[in-house]
Formats: C-alpha cells, structure tokens, sequence
C-alpha cells in the first residue's frame, strides 16, 4: 500500500497534507488539452490550500518600491532584498530622488544584492525615465511597464498583480521549472510559458497561481532534490520521484520560510 504523507517538521509553520501517494511517476503522454487543462486546475486547488498565505514576498507600499524591489532581486533572495530595501526607500521615496540619488552612496546601500553597480544603474536610470516620461508615476500598462530600464516582462507582471490588481503569470526560475516538471509544458521560452499556462487557468487566477507554484518551488519542489514523499500533489506529477519519495526523508527536505 502506498504510505501516507508524513507530518510536517515544524507543527504548524506549513499545512500538513495526507493522501496516498503514487507508487510509480504517472504518464501523461497522451494527455489531452481538455485532461490537461482538469490535471492543472486539480493541482492548483490542492496548491491554494496546502499555502493558504501565498502572496509577493517582497516587502513594498506603493508601485515604486514594488517595482525597484523587483529588479533588485534579480540573482538574489527576497530576503536579502527585503533587508536593503527599508534603508533604500526612506532615502529614495521617489522617482525623482532616484534619478537625482548619489551613485556611490545607491550602490554601498545595494552591496549585499550582488551586482550592485549593475543594479544602481538600473535604478537611477528607471527614475529618471518614469520623471521623463510618466511624472515620476509608475504606469500600470503591461506595454509601458516593459520600456522601462531594467523591466522586463516577469517584473512587469510582478507589479500589475501585485501593485495594480492585474493579473498576471510570474515566470520566474521557480515558475519555469515547475511548469515542466508537473507536465504543464515542456516550452523553456518565459513569454511561451505565460502565454501556455495562461490558457489553462481564468485569468482571475493567474497572480495568485504564480505566487502558489513560487511558494512549492521555495517549500518543496527544489530544483536539485524535490520532497515528493511530502508533496500533497504527487499523485497528478508525471516527475513524482525525482526526489526521495519516502514520506519521512521528504519530510527533512521541506522548508520553512524564517
């Protein structure tokens, strides 16, 4: 008989799930869009209630920081964002200090981000084009989001969900790889992916799911050695074994946000 999942590490800190889990990956080669499009939306409900608190885990209060905060955490944690960004936004609370800001004081308070020079360029040029261009006001178009310095499609996703209350797909390292991993796609290409995933689920749902899949991608879906003994969608994930399947060692492996 297939085991049942174990409970959690830390009682509490993440919702504990049981079910049967498969005793084998499940194939899903001759899925069709219909069937897939039930396996997605089947997995999505168990994700919305396994991570009932999903959301954006940068800190931020307005458009702007959201938005500056986003391209900081490129090659970087949320976390390590999350303890520059109190010190950068109380100094730059707005567009304008941005594009006017001092380049050697921007790029000591961004160090610890990793390519802060990169990065301080960025954020001094992102100012002075929403100054220019916007009155200092961070717009809330997708078109006029990704001409922004520094703003590509994900981050420009990132703040219309999350700033805007628009939906829109993440497609972030953690996004991509889970995507693939569960069968949704095998398209390596970030717009392919969007474009893919968002025809699977309403629209309404699309920030909310990036936010889910990010949130397993953190906790237990690891790109290297995924906890499937401890995944509460194991049995709909043709990939169902690329890590330990026993329910106590996956236990180990899933982690808890500090």
């Amino acid at each position: 008989m297939p085991s049942p999942l174990a409970a959690e590490p830390v009682p509490g800190a993440l919702p504990t799930v049981s079910l049967n889990l498969p005793r084998k990956a499940p194939v899903y080669v001759d899925e069709t869009h219909t069937q897939l499009v039930r396996r997605a939306r089947k997995m999505h409900k168990v994700l919305t209630e396994t991570y009932p608190d999903a959301h954006c885990e940068l800190d931020f209060t307005t458009p702007l920081e959201l938005l500056v905060a986003t391209i900081l955490s490129a090659q970087t944690t949320d976390v390590t964002v999350n303890k520059v960004t109190p010190t950068l936004f109380a100094k730059y609370p707005t567009a304008q200090a941005y594009a006017e800001a001092d380049r050697d004081e921007m790029e000591a308070i961004l160090k610890p981000t990793g390519f802060f020079r990169a990065k301080t360029n960025s954020v001094m040029k992102l100012g002075q084009a929403l100054v220019d261009d916007y009155d200092g006001v961070v717009p809330n178009k997708l078109e006029e989001l990704v001409k922004l310095p520094g703003t590509g499609r994900k981050t420009a996703n990132v703040v219309l969900g999350n700033a805007f209350g628009v939906p829109g797909i993440t497609v972030d390292t953690h996004f991509g790889r889970l995507v693939r991993r569960f069968g949704w796609t095998a398209e390596e290409d970030p717009v392919k992916v969007e474009h893919i995933i968002g025809d699977l689920f309403p629209k309404k749902d699309w920030t909310m799911l990036s936010h889910r899949l990010i949130f397993h991608g953190r906790r237990r879906c690891h790109a290297k050695k995924p906890a499937c003994g401890a995944c509460p969608i194991a049995q709909w994930c043709p990939s169902y074994g690329a890590g330990p399947t026993d329910p106590e060692a996956a236990a180990k492996l899933v982690k808890v946000p500090a």
